[in-house]
């Protein structure tokens, strides 16, 4: 039997990042059970337009206390800190634009379906908070797109004709209704989730506990 693990995150969230490289540890941990990975889409803020904003102003206009500025900066610290322990190379100085993530959800899903999902989110993190590239241009999906090896040309018609909109649209909702309010989220199943960038060694044991709910597969014969 399989363990499906539903990742439920959005790609400019850099906790996401970082939780991506731990549920990865957390499988090479886990070599005896059989897991399904997959990723499912989530909207931090669906009221971004699609051309993205600035991302200074952006920060500026949901922290504004001083206090919440101090909590802001450490919690960017202790991220590079993370990063640096697990090679996440995060650059938050040089991130200019806060874009819309929703195509770049798109693009995942369609990697997915090609047995590249994992590749396109690193690559989609990467070049959001390492290389302060707007993930919600085209342009830049396209180029992604060709890093991971599919096919530039097919991805640019797709994100054109606007295929997937609603099939994308609707599974992010689902999350939401669901009472999702942060990523990363794993749910193992559809019975048992936990919230949060834990460590590889809690999600060693969440998915060993999810296995171990799982109906037994009768002997042959």
């Amino acid at each position: 039997m399989t363990v499906a693990i539903e990742m439920v995150s959005d790609l400019v969230c850099p906790w996401c990042w970082l939780g991506l490289r731990r549920i990865e540890a957390a499988l090479a941990r886990t070599p005896d059970i059989k897991v399904q990975l997959l990723f499912r889409p989530y909207e931090l803020d669906p009221t971004i337009p699609a051309a993205g904003v600035d991302y200074k102003e952006y920060m500026g206009s949901r922290v504004t206390s001083p206090e919440g500025k101090e909590r802001m900066a450490m919690m960017r610290q202790a991220l590079v800190d993370y990063g640096n322990a697990e090679d996440i190379p995060y650059r938050f100085d040089a991130i200019t634009h806060r874009p819309n993530s929703f195509d770049a959800h798109r693009l995942v899903r369609w990697a997915q379906g090609q047995g590249k999902g994992a590749a396109a989110k690193e690559a989609l993190f990467r070049a959001y908070f390492n290389e302060a590239r707007d993930i919600g241009s085209h342009d830049v999906l396209i180029d992604v797109a060709r890093l991971i090896d599919l096919d530039p040309d097919i991805v640019a018609d797709l994100l054109k004709s606007g295929a997937d909109v609603e099939a994308t649209r609707q599974e992010a909702d689902m999350f939401r209704q669901m009472g999702i309010s942060g990523v990363p989220t794993y749910i193992a199943n559809r019975r048992v989730a936990v919230q949060g960038a834990e460590s590889a060694e809690k999600l060693d044991r969440f998915i060993r506990h999810a296995a171990s709910q799982l109906p037994q597969e009768r002997p042959a014969g």
